[in-house]
C-alpha cells in the first residue's frame, strides 16, 4: 500500500509555527517516500471555524512551498458519513446515549498502544480511559470520531503530529477498530517547540504566527528551511540548503524526541543567507512591497538607481523589511537623521568638522567614482592620523544619515557630486 500522509489543521486561528512545522514534516516525508500528501480541514467546530481562517491557512501553506496532492477536504462536508458511523457504533453496542450525547464504550480491560516512529512503543491502559463523547448533544461529532472515519475512508497510512496529541491516539485507534478497520496507522509525534528558556511557545508570550514573520520580511525559503531543522538535522550537518536536498536526506526515524528550540536569531541567520542566495532580480522583486510603503514620496523613487545599489544592500540586510532604511538616503530630499549616529560620529567622533571641510574641498573637483572617493577619505584620515573608519564616519552620517548602511563610496558615487556636497555643507552648518 502506498504511503498516504495527512495534515489536518483546525481553522480556529492563524497557522502557528508549530503547526507549520508539522505540516512541513508531513509534506517532506510524503515527498521523501514518494507518497501522497493529503490536506484535510478539521472544521467540525462550526462556531470557531471561519472561512477567512481556512483561506489564511491555505495561503500560508502555499507561501511556504507546501503543495498538496489531494484536498483540501473539509470534515464539515462529511457530516452524513460521520452520522452513519455513529449509528454503526450504537448498533454494535460499543457506543451509548448519555444525556443527549453519544459516548464510546471503552473496554474495561486490556491496553491500546502503537509503536510511535519518534517516541517508540506507547501503551495506554484501557481502564484509565474514560468513555468519551463522539457526538455532542447538538448533533455534531467530535474530531475523534471524524478523524477515525476520515482516516479510514481516505486510506491514510501515516499521521505526523505534535506530541501534545498523543493522548488522543488510543481513542482514535479504538474507534477505528470498532468500525472494522485495523487501526494500524503509522504515528510519529514531533517534539514541541520551545523558546530559549525551554518554555512551550504560546501566542500569549511569543510571536508564533507564520504570517507575522512573513510581514517582518522573512522569505519563505528561509522559514521553511529553518522549520525543517527543528527536531531533525541533516546527516552531513549542513542546515541552510534547498528543500529538495532536505527531502532527499529526510528520514522520519531520525526525528529527535527532545523539544526543539525556536530561536529567532538563528531564523534571522537563515533568512540573511537565503536573501544572499536570491538572484538579484528576484531580490529586487521581493523588495517591492516594502519599497512601496517606504517613507519617501513615491515620485522620488527611481527603480534604476535602486537596482544599482541593490546588490550591495542584498549582501548585508537580514530581512526584506530592513531594505528601506538602507536606501532611504537615496530617495529622500535630505539625509535621514538618526540621533545616535549623529552623536557618535559628529559630537563624540574626532575632528568631525575638519573632516567634513577637507572632504568637501577634495570632493569638489576629484574624479567621481568609488575608488577615487575612497582614496580621498583615506588620505584625509592619514593626514589627521585617524583610522579610515573614523575619517569615513562624519561623511557617512552627513550623506547617508546613519552609521550603518551600504558601502560609503559606492553610495556617494550614486548619490552624485552635487547632492553629496550639499549634504556635507548642511551637516557642517548644523555642527
Amino acid at each position: 500500500m502506498s504511503t498516504r500522509v495527512r495534515f489536518a489543521p483546525s481553522p480556529t486561528g492563524f497557522l502557528h509555527v508549530g503547526s507549520a512545522r508539522t505540516a512541513l514534516f508531513n509534506w517532506i516525508h510524503a515527498r521523501a517516500v514518494g507518497g501522497a500528501f493529503v490536506l484535510r480541514i478539521e472544521d467540525t467546530d462550526a462556531e470557531r471555524s471561519r472561512q477567512e481562517l481556512i483561506d489564511d491557512i491555505l495561503r500560508t501553506l502555499e507561501w511556504l512551498g507546501i503543495d498538496w496532492d489531494e484536498g483540501p477536504y473539509r470534515q464539515s462536508e462529511r457530516r452524513d458519513r460521520h452520522a452513519e458511523a455513529v449509528e454503526q457504533l450504537l448498533a454494535a453496542d460499543v457506543a451509548y446515549h448519555d444525556e443527549g450525547a453519544v459516548r464510546f464504550r471503552v473496554p474495561d480491560e486490556g491496553v491500546t498502544g502503537w509503536d510511535d516512529v519518534v517516541r517508540g512503543p506507547i501503551e495506554f491502559e484501557n481502564s484509565n480511559l474514560e468513555d468519551f463523547v463522539i457526538r455532542r448533544s447538538d448533533g455534531s461529532v467530535t474530531f475523534l470520531l471524524a478523524n477515525a472515519v476520515d482516516d479510514i475512508d481516505m486510506g491514510i497510512t501515516t499521521a505526523i503530529r505534535g506530541e501534545d496529541l498523543i493522548n488522543t491516539v488510543p481513542k482514535v485507534l479504538l474507534l477505528m477498530r470498532a468500525l472494522g478497520a485495523p487501526g494500524d496507522l503509522t504515528y510519529a509525534h514531533l517534539p514541541l517547540l520551545v523558546d530559549h528558556q525551554r518554555k512551550k511557545l504560546s501566542k500569549r508570550r511569543h510571536e508564533v504566527a507564520v504570517e507575522d514573520y512573513r510581514a517582518k520580511g522573512f522569505v519563505a525559503e528561509a522559514v521553511a528551511n529553518y522549520l525543517g531543522t527543528l527536531g531533525w538535522g541533516p546527516p552531513d550537518g549542513v542546515e541552510v540548503r534547498p528543500m529538495s536536498e532536505i527531502v532527499e536526506r529526510f528520514r522520519l526515524e531520525d526525528v529527535t524526541k527532545a523539544s526543539a528550540a525556536f530561536d529567532l536569531k538563528k531564523l534571522t541567520h537563515f533568512n540573511a543567507d537565503w536573501i544572499r542566495m536570491l538572484p538579484t532580480d528576484e531580490f529586487i522583486a521581493r523588495c517591492e512591497p516594502w519599497l512601496a510603503e517606504a517613507p519617501w514620496p513615491a515620485e522620488h523613487f527611481d527603480a534604476a538607481r535602486f537596482a544599482t545599489i541593490a546588490p550591495l544592500v542584498q549582501e548585508r540586510v537580514r530581512t526584506l523589511a530592513e531594505v528601506p532604511n538602507w536606501v532611504d538616503w537615496l530617495f529622500l530630499a535630505d539625509a535621514p537623521h538618526d540621533e545616535s549616529s549623529w552623536e557618535k560620529a559628529m559630537v563624540k567622533g574626532p575632528d568631525a568638522g575638519d573632516i567634513l571641510d577637507d572632504a568637501h574641498a577634495a570632493f569638489a573637483d576629484c574624479t567621481w567614482d568609488a575608488e577615487t572617493l575612497g582614496g580621498v577619505i583615506t588620505d584625509i584620515g592619514t593626514k589627521r592620523e585617524l583610522k579610515t573608519k573614523f575619517a569615513q564616519a562624519p561623511v557617512r552620517v552627513a550623506c547617508l544619515g546613519r552609521s550603518v548602511g551600504p558601502p560609503l563610496f559606492e553610495s556617494l558615487e550614486l548619490l552624485g557630486r552635487e547632492e553629496t556636497l550639499r549634504r556635507i555643507e548642511a551637516a557642517r552648518q548644523r555642527l
